[in-house]
């Protein structure tokens, strides 16, 4: 049944046309040299039929253990040969042996190389079944998704200016870096563009309970403010839990959960309102359901994210969450932050994104840019 035959792993340093940064570290900005250990890596199946599949994942290391090296190696080295014994439909046998290969621990053992490669096994299935990948999931719900706007950390003049132009967005997503004066000046001024539309903070781990006690004393007067996420260490569980009480706002739980596991613990634990949920920490597509489906048993909601994904991972997000209730617009930030997206077929009207209903992910991959600029790095 149409074994894959081929895997070939392409990193490309996809450029930015907005600066970002997160309260853990910068991501990309325009005309910046590129960062090879935070490239995108695009990955393509081919099957015994020649039918291909396309997956990707960005490496942000300020965010997570992966780099492109490690991620180029795990797949190379230690998923392509399970892959080779396998068939696009095999996917959870594929996740089985990885975790068995991998040996997960505490984590869930290199979760963005493996997404990588299970997106690309989704759109591959998805091709030879002559279904979109949504009706492998079980079929969508929504045929469109709204778009939450990212504003990363910045000054006040930065922050009203991204605000104003991306007012087609019917949320914003507020970074804030740990700097009460900074983050307290970004809030208000994106409270004062955005009017009633809800703003979702985020600091990426960036706080302690005391300091964001102070800021939410501060910002009490701004009634937009929906949650918070990840104020503190992703290993800091207890805290989030101590947060609940120390606030009045929602607290979000993103690097703190990479998988249903650790999001049951989570609740266990009471230390979140809400869950953020992205296909390349939870390794997959079916993961990332999997998690879904734990916070909807927990009474916890949902929110949906990426990580400026380039077309690729973006289409796989919206089959995902097609399906999924949201308690805000997804955050899916790739086509407001690049400079473009390396496929065809996607369609974005005035921040709200179309599910694609082609077979596979729907899209049609550059595959010849993703080659004419594949970085020619020591771990080949």
């Amino acid at each position: 049944m149409s074994r894959i035959t081929q895997v070939e792993v392409f990193p490309v340093a996809v450029p930015f046309a907005r600066r970002f940064v997160l309260g853990s570290g910068a991501v990309g900005a325009p005309g910046a040299a590129p960062d090879q250990s935070a490239a995108v890596i695009f990955v393509k199946l081919t099957t015994e039929g020649g039918v291909v599949g396309w997956g990707e994942q960005r490496a942000l290391p300020s965010w997570s253990y992966e780099t492109a090296e490690t991620m180029a190696v795990i797949i190379r080295r230690h998923l392509a040969p399970i892959l080779l014994e396998l068939t696009p439909f095999d996917v959870e046998l594929f996740q089985r042996r990885a975790a068995q290969r991998l040996s997960p621990a505490v984590s869930n053992g290199f979760p963005f190389a493996r997404a990588a490669v299970d997106v690309a096994m989704h759109d591959a299935a998805g091709k030879l079944a002559g279904v979109p990948v949504h009706a492998l999931l079980g079929g969508k719900v929504h045929d469109e998704i709204p778009l939450c706007s990212a504003i990363g950390v910045g000054d006040q003049d930065a922050v009203r200016e991204h605000a104003l132009q991306s007012s087609d967005y019917a949320a914003y997503k507020i970074k804030i870096g740990g700097d009460l004066d900074a983050d307290t000046a970004a809030i208000e001024t994106a409270a004062e563009v955005a009017g009633d539309k809800p703003l979702w903070l985020d600091a990426n781990q960036s706080y302690r309970p005391a300091a964001l006690k102070r800021l939410r004393d501060r910002t009490a007067h701004v009634r937009t403010i929906h949650c918070v996420e990840q104020p503190v260490p992703s290993t800091d569980t207890l805290a989030m839990g101590r947060l609940r009480e120390l606030i009045d706002l929602p607290i979000a739980i993103d690097e703190g959960s990479f998988s249903a596991q650790d999001l049951a613990r989570a609740i266990r634990l009471d230390a979140a309102d809400l869950v953020v949920i992205k296909v390349c920490k939870s390794g997959g597509l079916r993961n990332a359901l999997k998690t879904a489906q734990t916070a909807l048993a927990g009474g916890l909601e949902i929110l949906a994210s990426g990580l400026t994904d380039c077309g690729i991972a973006f289409a796989a997000a919206l089959h995902v969450f097609s399906q999924l209730e949201l308690a805000l617009p997804a955050e899916l930030n790739g086509p407001e932050l690049l400079t473009d997206l390396y496929v065809d077929g996607l369609t974005i009207t005035k921040a709200v994104a179309t599910v694609p209903t082609a077979p596979g992910l729907g899209v049609e991959v550059d595959e010849e840019r993703i080659r004419a600029e594949s970085l020619n790095l020591l771990y080949r």
